[in-house]
Order: C-alpha cells, then sequence, then structure tokens
C-alpha cells in the first residue's frame, strides 16, 4: 500500500510526536499530583529515563503509547502498511530495548509500573487502580492490565 501523502510530508508529520510530557503522561501527572503523589519527571540517571520517579515508593513509571511500545493484543497495536521491514524491525527494537531497561531497573532495586495509553483513553473509570498499584509489593506491574479494546487475530466474516 502507498502512502497517502509524499514522503516530506510523512516526515514533517513524524517529527512532530513529542517524546516526552505527552498527553497521556500529563494526564497521569495531574491525576496522581491531585492526589498528594509527589514524583520527579524524567530520571535521567535511571535505565530508560522514566516518564515518572516516585522515590518514596521506590516505583518508577513509564507511560506508553501502544503503537510505540507494542501493547501485546491492543487494538492500537497496529503495524503500518508501508515499509513494512523498517517498522517491524523499528517496534521490535522498541519492546526489547523496554524489556532490557526494566530488568535493569529491577536488578536496581527499582519497581516499574508501565501505565498503557489505551486505559487512559477506555479506562479512565477504572484509573483508581493506579494507586492501588504504586503501593502494591509488585516488582513489575501494567495498567490496565489487558487491553480495552483488543485486536483479534482473524476477524469473523460479517
Amino acid at each position: 500500500m502507498t502512502d497517502i501523502v509524499n514522503s516530506q510530508t510523512r516526515s514533517r508529520m513524524m517529527s512532530h510526536i513529542r517524546g516526552g510530557n505527552t498527553r497521556p503522561e500529563l494526564a497521569v501527572r495531574r491525576y496522581l499530583h491531585a492526589r498528594g503523589f509527589r514524583y520527579r519527571l524524567h530520571h535521567r540517571d535511571l535505565p530508560g529515563k522514566p516518564d515518572l520517579v516516585l522515590p518514596k515508593h521506590r516505583l518508577t513509571i513509564f507511560v506508553h503509547g501502544c503503537f510505540w511500545h507494542r501493547h501485546e493484543g491492543c487494538f492500537y497495536a497496529t503495524s503500518p502498511a508501508t515499509r513494512k521491514a523498517f517498522w517491524r524491525e523499528k517496534l521490535d527494537g522498541n519492546a526489547v530495548r523496554d524489556k532490557r531497561q526494566q530488568g535493569e531497573l529491577i536488578s536496581r532495586g527499582w519497581r516499574v509500573l508501565i501505565i498503557w495509553e489505551c486505559g487512559l483513553k477506555h479506562r479512565l473509570d477504572d484509573i483508581q487502580a493506579i494507586e492501588d498499584k504504586i503501593t502494591a509489593p509488585d516488582v513489575l506491574d501494567e495498567w490496565p492490565e489487558r487491553p480495552p479494546r483488543v485486536r483479534h487475530a482473524n476477524p469473523s466474516p460479517a
């Protein structure tokens, strides 16, 4: 499938995708701050430069986009139709890097919480579960535990 815009336009569009201070990240920050949690942002001394660090709870939080970080089974974790080999390598590399960085954080005694973008879009009624995960003893956890909108491998014919 051919891209619907030329490569120069696509490049400009992709360059506007932010790596930090994204809308989902800001929503999590507002929610936690309103509930009295205090945190540091983008701690450069920790592997993966976590979006939020709660030193009191020895917890790092990553707010992941489902597309970029390959949220398994999620409706938003699609693969582009063009340049398939490039995107497969890029997105699979992101997932491998994420796992490696999570392991490094855990080995340093940090806990890791991953908050998926789809949860912020479709599960806001359950966002208080994040507070429970902050105080839980789990070393690695994610919210939501299952994607709210699941991509089916073989959709049934209509």
